[in-house]
């Protein structure tokens, strides 16, 4: 006579699988709500054709205009204050990047761009969007 094994059925646990997946959804979460504070002013960007280019300078100036305000790394401040905050620069090759809105008056870019070339500040990138 032969016995018989019965054989059970293996299922896998689902406990660690569900952990992971909640962790994820977690770490998630929390990065997005980091995300959305990137920028102060809500600007609405011109669109360019082509592909962004990779890389972003360790160290750099975020500028932000619109025809009413003017930010500087996301603090909002004055045109004046940004001539003194420009005088305050050492490294003139120090990545400047210009987000200015569409509804801005060409001439107000201009005295931006003249305080930036008064302090040779030209490592100068504008922000558009891709579509």
């Amino acid at each position: 006579m032969k016995r018989r094994r019965q054989r059970e059925d293996l299922t896998p646990d689902l406990t660690p699988l569900m952990d992971v997946m909640f962790l994820l959804i977690i770490f998630f979460i929390v990065t997005s709500v980091f995300k959305k504070n990137e920028a102060l002013l809500n600007l609405q960007l011109p669109t360019a054709e082509g592909t962004p280019k990779p890389g972003k300078a360790p160290k750099n100036v975020l500028l932000e205009l619109t025809k009413d305000g003017f930010a500087i790394n996301s603090k909002k401040t004055t045109l004046d204050e940004f001539t003194e905050y420009c005088k305050n620069i050492s490294d003139p090759a120090i990545p400047v990047d210009l987000r200015i809105d569409k509804a801005v008056v060409y001439d107000r870019v201009v005295k931006v761009l003249s305080i930036l070339q008064q302090y040779n500040l030209s490592n100068l990138s504008l922000i558009t969007e891709f579509k």
